[in-house]
């Protein structure tokens, strides 16, 4: 068995968000960095407890990205994944990382490709599904519980109202959300042997970007909260009329 996880970069959720030239980048001066959670918590330790349960089970990782992601791959290897390849390129056009995911995919000829079900920054959810469609293989989004049944996967996933379970021949994408396993932190020992781990750096493949950022804006501040006195409720029902257009 042979699993790659998509790995992506993004802001702490404790920081500071600003934007520079004339908004159209994230200011990224001392933000704290880490693996998007989507990522780490699910596709990646899900991909752990399948290799714990079969030793013979390789975890590739793969983000795309310049050298800064180096540490945040390094941290993904130290929780348990075997080696990682990072695609030397930046750009946040969901068509552009997909096609130097699926490039990747194509080469290493895996069963089970897992992503997160989007990054925290940008809220896309969409590189599993383009992945998938760049390599033509079946894909299951939202995905809150994943076995193997031989050469089947059995997969459950959220549906309005309910659950929805899924019976998928190998290989295939996968898109991961809370319920597909439980957070872990990297030990001395996976943080010592990630060191030595591979971590491979590869040019992209040339593909057009279809879309880029024009700019970006936070939103507007909160008003601030007006006090009513419990003696007069008619002004209290004025304000929700009139103000807050809720009666």
């Amino acid at each position: 068995m042979k699993i790659l996880v998509c790995i992506s970069k993004t802001p702490d959720t404790t920081a500071k968000i600003a934007f520079a030239d004339n908004n159209t980048k994230f200011a990224a001066d001392g933000v704290q960095w880490i693996i998007n959670p989507y990522d780490e918590w699910y596709a990646l330790v899900r991909a752990i407890e399948m290799k714990e349960a079969d030793p013979a089970t390789l975890i590739h990782l793969v983000t795309v990205g310049g050298a800064d992601c180096d540490p945040i791959i390094r941290k993904a290897l130290a929780l348990g994944g075997d080696e990682a390849i990072r695609v030397n390129a930046d750009s946040h056009d969901s068509f552009y990382i997909a096609s130097q995911i699926a490039e990747i995919a194509k080469k290493g000829s895996y069963d089970l490709v897992f992503t997160g079900k989007e990054t925290i920054d940008y809220n896309g959810s969409s590189i599993g599904g383009m992945v998938a469609e760049l390599l033509d293989l079946p894909y299951v989004s939202l995905a809150t519980k994943f076995t193997l049944e031989g050469t089947d996967a059995v997969i459950v996933r959220e549906i309005e109202g309910g659950e929805e379970t899924n019976k998928v021949a190998l290989p295939l994408v996968v898109s991961c959300q809370k319920g597909m396993a439980e957070q872990r932190i990297p030990n001395m020992k996976g943080i010592m042997g990630a060191r030595s781990k591979p971590l491979n750096a590869v040019e992209p493949v040339a593909v057009d970007a279809l879309t880029s950022v024009a700019s970006f804006e936070l939103p507007p501040a909160k008003a601030g909260v007006k006090l009513v006195s419990p003696d007069t409720p008619e002004e209290l029902v004025r304000l929700l009329h009139e103000e807050a257009k809720a009666i």
